[in-house]
């Protein structure tokens, strides 16, 4: 695949290994490690150049919010995501692993409930136990071509007179769902019945493919938003997460008085170059991303076509949205755990389906952030494996 001289090439391998990388350097040299949520593609050049400027300074006492950055988000969200915020919405964290536990532990009381969609991201999972609370379920469930649904009876359900609060990932992580407005509208008025608070990690909301858009739930509704915590980040977007910047949009000034009342000695600013890495990156960072955008789909297509033809029992849907891709292997006659014979027999480092609760039994997720040679080589080690 080929870029204009203006735009980035994301075929170049760059080495990784001597970069301190947690994705390279976990497992041995001879792995291909597609597992943890993290490209391996530079940053583009306007985040580069605000970076280079600021070390060409040479002074990195105690900063302020950088000028800029709050105008530099706004702007993004209305323009990509067609979402007019208020100013003083926005609350700059150092990620959103940190926003959302920071909301369970700020807004509930132990013994409380929150409410997840397993198989999700893990650490929304451990959060309501960070805070003393309980987790219920609400499974998503698989349609006969693998693609994950909402079981809105077992959703409702699954509310008890305890729940205070939803934690929703959408974009959707692992399963690459890009919820369809009539899915969050009916999410929504359920939570607002039952007088839930929706704290929704949308980190992914900037990486959704061809007939999938992404819709903030707080968009929906002044009434949705007031009962909303959005966070957000460009870590994912701009392959940046090593830089710790994020933000927190609560437009309810009630919830947010106690959401920052709640980090005082605890969780502190951003750091000074997150702060600059953020308001380049959503500042000046959209042709970047259509390119990205344009070069990750085209993975997604190798991928999903790949898998269907060549890897023998193993299923996948094509995701919606975000860079990882759910891989059923349920079918494949592996013996005991998909992530550990593909990294025993493949050389290949997915991450194991249970870490993303029990419903990811015999799954694994595999990160197509990479370049095609990369992808390529592993797949075909895949294949080798599977069929020896």
């Amino acid at each position: 695949m080929t870029s204009s001289p203006s735009l980035p090439n994301f075929d170049t391998i760059l080495d990784r290994r001597a970069s301190d990388s947690i994705k390279w350097n976990r497992f041995e040299k001879d792995v291909l490690p597609l597992w943890v949520a993290d490209m391996d593609f530079s940053a583009p050049e306007p985040v580069l150049r605000a970076l280079r400027e600021r070390l060409r300074h040479g002074i990195f006492g105690y900063p302020q919010e950088v000028r800029g950055s709050r105008e530099a988000v706004l702007s993004w969200l209305e323009r990509r995501h067609d979402w007019r915020v208020d100013a003083e919405a926005l609350v700059f964290l150092p990620g959103v692993v940190t926003g959302f536990n920071l909301a369970l532990q700020a807004l509930g009381n132990p013994g409380e409930r929150a409410l997840v969609q397993p198989p999700t991201y893990r650490p929304l999972m451990e959060a309501p136990r960070h805070a003393s609370m309980f987790r219920s379920n609400a499974p998503l469930v698989q349609d006969t071509d693998g693609r994950y649904c909402i079981d809105f009876d077992a959703f409702e359900a699954a509310i008890t007179p305890e729940t205070r609060f939803f934690l929703l990932c959408n974009p959707h992580n692992p399963t690459g769902r890009v919820f369809r407005r009539d899915e969050l509208e009916r999410m929504a008025e359920t939570c607002l019945r039952h007088d839930l608070v929706i704290i929704s990690d949308e980190i992914h909301h900037d990486l959704t493919y061809s007939g999938h858009k992404h819709i903030p739930i707080a968009s929906l509704d002044p009434e949705i938003a007031a009962h909303t915590i959005t966070l957000i980040a460009p870590s994912k977007t701009f392959n940046i997460a090593g830089l710790k910047a994020s933000v927190a949009i609560i437009p309810n000034k009630n919830l947010r008085k106690r959401y920052e009342a709640a980090r005082r000695g605890l969780v502190d600013w951003v750091n000074l170059m997150g702060q600059i890495a953020l308001r380049a990156a959503y500042g000046e960072g959209d042709s970047w991303l259509d390119a990205l955008l344009h070069y990750l789909e085209a993975n997604r297509e190798y991928l999903f076509n790949f898998v269907h033809r060549e890897l023998p029992g193993v299923r996948m849907a094509k995701p919606e949205g975000t860079f990882l891709a759910w891989l059923d292997c349920r079918q494949a006659n592996i013996q005991g755990n998909p992530a550990a014979f593909f990294l025993k027999h493949a050389r290949v480092a997915l991450n194991e389906g249970k870490w993303f609760g029990s419903q990811g039994k015999g799954f694994v997720r595999l990160n197509f952030g990479c370049p095609r040679a990369t992808l390529k080589e592993a797949l075909e080690r895949m294949k080798a494996a599977l069929t020896a």
